[in-house]
């Protein structure tokens, strides 16, 4: 089991969500956490919150799809902590419209965020976390990565995209002790689904909180041992056989 005391995690898309519950986690379990959003202000709500309980938190304003932000920030984390141990891909958009209504530059500001950004901060990562000679890289997916349904044309894309990103990254990462794992969630009750789909039956999804669980159970393996892949599905989730 690992130590992940003094460890460094950032969290993008952690003002909310699924994002915010996987800061709580971490920070509970000793990480020192990097809220990410591009609502800095709901971000710092987060880091403000845990470090009135003693955490070590730090809020940041980042637009994944920018490279110059994200430079900018890893830089900031590493000249501040002298290292960053975590990644955490999990900031994500969608707009729920046919094909035909799909604006191109939706299209593109979708696939910018969902899958460009996870590329853009694993590589602003990857250099520091070998030369520190270990790290662990997170991909949040989504069982959208696994199956389809009507009027999500880029999301699928971007989920699918991710998934086979992440398993490239895993090749690439493991000789230089670089942990990658896709996490591949189903429905949970987040502002992501809640908001949009208000109609949605509550019971059949889960909380966030079991699936920001898992994250910190991929981060407690054994030094020799990587899981690429795993799923995590509410028990009720009637759209999954």
């Amino acid at each position: 089991m690992q130590n992940l005391t003094a460890k460094v995690a950032l969290v993008t898309g952690g003002a909310r969500g699924l994002g915010e519950a996987i800061c709580h986690i971490l920070a509970d379990a000793g990480i020192t956490t990097i809220i990410a959003d591009v609502r800095l202000e709901l971000a710092e709500k987060v880091a403000q919150i845990l470090r009135d309980s003693g955490k070590e938190a730090m809020a940041v304003a980042l637009d994944v799809s920018s490279a110059a932000q994200v430079e900018t920030v890893i830089e900031k984390i590493v000249n501040r902590y002298g290292r960053i141990d975590v990644l955490v891909n999990n900031a994500g958009i969608d707009l729920t419209v046919s094909i035909e209504e799909m604006p191109v530059q939706e299209w593109e500001r979708i696939l910018n965020v969902n899958l460009t950004g996870p590329f853009i901060m694993s590589k602003a990562v990857f250099t520091p976390m070998r030369e520190q000679g270990d790290g662990f890289i997170i991909n949040i997916t989504s069982t959208a990565a696994k199956r389809a349904w009507a009027n999500a044309s880029a999301y699928h894309a971007s989920k699918w995209g991710l998934l086979g990103f992440s398993h490239a990254l895993h090749v690439e990462g493991r000789p230089h002790n670089i942990k990658v794992t896709a996490v591949v969630a189903g429905g949970m009750r987040t502002p992501f689904l809640t908001e949009r789909f208000p109609e949605l039956d509550l019971s059949t999804l889960q909380d966030p909180k079991n699936v920001a669980q898992t994250v910190l159970y991929l981060l407690m393996q054994p030094a020799d041992t990587v899981i690429p892949e795993i799923m995590v599905l509410p028990m009720k989730e009637s759209s999954w056989p």
